[in-house]
């Protein structure tokens, strides 16, 4: 699509302007026959979160022309970390000065169910969960669809660093301009009904500090709000806690052992690792090098072990994806190549992807990569965009599984998913898979 008229830079050279009708940013595109709604005016539905971003979303769309409904999620918090009610007072005060009503949404047992109990499972499977990604499609954005519906609105939007171009019977999500803050990553699981809805005002601004000076000379008030922080349902690094309760077992002491069975240490319970973090403080069990790092390979839930050893041992060549999803509901060929994008903000790297059935994807790397984890995601851009700039969807990581020495054979992690399989060294053959990344996005931002 064309876009004339209006950027959010503007706004930094006179905010206080009303543009004329004229300049209202609009796609230079005919009515989609396939229902893709025309932008440039109308309702859309913002979620505001009581952050920054989400209400410089909602005050640029209000001077785009859009009329703008607010809406809140109350979703459900641990004990004793009550950020909700100032969540919402903070979104209820946007609202307030933008002018605009705010609608509060009670998704407390929802997000209980869809996404807590989800990610303490996960964390009892010996794998690392990210509850963004399965809260976008499923929860957040779906909770936005059905709002519009019930209010008649054309649009939904948040604050999220991401664009979307809409066309002719498609829309397509892309990597924002401000690629540092980039959160298509955490989106990859929307759909085409969500998709052809949505507007990332945000997807064109250069930086976090032009949202900021933006939300500053609009007034907005929350234009100081601390960054959100990993995890909107826990205070800051208090998993633990919730683990305690959800699945004890997770934080149960085990022992480290090396590829061979060789007892190497004690962990604090699996849930505080993650495949690939380095740890140290580990006996060095005879002709080991005395000085050399050991790394997290596996964790095996059924033996409550932790598996170590050095980095070189992490490196893997290929993959198989499981629950694997496309943005435009398909695949663009049965065999292709693309960038992919290992974890959140990982750089993007060459992929060969061949499709295989039950939604699951065979990848070829470019080269070897570390960093593949059991609850990860293999993010997936291009090729329909010659930049690469256009994300096509992902898939999770299967499961891991260790073979020779003292193990015979062992499947980590368990569950539906795939599997990656290498052969060398003391592994005799490696599968590994996983899920989905832990972000940094959490409330509707």
């Amino acid at each position: 699509s064309a876009w004339v008229g209006f950027y959010p830079s503007d706004l930094l050279r006179n905010p206080i302007r009303k543009f004329p009708s004229c300049a209202i940013m609009r796609p230079m595109v005919e009515p989609d026959p396939a229902g893709t709604p025309r932008r440039g005016g109308g309702a859309v539905i913002v979620g505001l979160s009581g952050g920054v971003d989400s209400a410089v979303a909602a005050a640029l769309l209000q001077r785009q022309g859009y009329d703008v409904i607010g809406v809140t999620l109350e979703t459900w918090h641990a004990e004793g970390t009550a950020p909700l009610p100032a969540a919402t007072d903070r979104a209820q005060a946007v609202a307030d000065h933008l002018g605009i009503p705010l609608v509060r949404r009670d998704v407390r047992q929802a997000f209980y169910n869809r996404v807590i109990r989800p990610f303490a499972d996960t964390y009892a499977a010996g794998r690392t969960p990210n509850p963004c990604v399965l809260c976008n499609p499923t929860l957040k954005f779906a909770t936005l669809v059905e709002e519009a519906e019930a209010q008649g609105a054309g649009w939904i939007s948040t604050g999220h660093y991401a664009r979307v171009a809409h066309a002719r019977g498609a829309s397509r999500l892309m990597i924002a301009r401000a690629a540092e803050k980039d959160q298509s990553y955490a989106l990859y699981r929307l759909t085409q009904p969500q998709l052809r809805r949505l507007l990332l005002p945000l997807g064109d601004v250069q930086s976090k500090d032009e949202v900021r000076e933006l939300a500053r000379r609009l007034r907005l008030p929350v234009s100081g709000a601390a960054e959100s922080q990993d995890l909107c349902f826990v205070a800051e690094g208090g998993y633990a806690d919730l683990l305690a309760s959800l699945r004890p077992e997770a934080l149960e002491p085990g022992p480290i052992l090396d590829p061979s069975g060789q007892r190497l240490g004690e962990h604090t319970g699996l849930a505080q690792y993650t495949v690939g973090q380095r740890i140290g403080g580990l006996m060095h069990p005879p002709g080991a090098p005395p000085a050399e790092r050991r790394y997290v390979l596996a964790l095996d839930p059924e033996r409550n072990a932790l598996i170590a050893g050095p980095r070189s041992d992490l490196a893997r060549s290929t993959c198989t994806l499981s629950d694997v999803t496309f943005t435009l509901g398909k695949p663009p060929a049965s065999v292709f190549t693309a960038r992919g994008r290992i974890r959140y903000r990982a750089p993007l790297v060459p992929v060969t992807v061949t499709m295989r059935e039950g939604a699951t994807a065979h990848v070829t790397f470019a080269t070897p990569q570390i960093g593949v984890a059991p609850g990860q995601s293999l993010v997936l851009y291009g090729p329909w965009d010659t930049s690469g700039e256009v994300c096509l969807g992902g898939g999770t990581y299967g499961e891991v599984c260790l073979g020779g020495g003292t193990y015979g054979e062992v499947c980590l992690g368990g569950g539906t998913y795939g599997e990656v399989c290498l052969g060398g060294g003391t592994y005799g053959e490696v599968c590994l898979g996983g899920g989905m990344i832990q972000t940094a996005e959490h409330h509707l931002t």
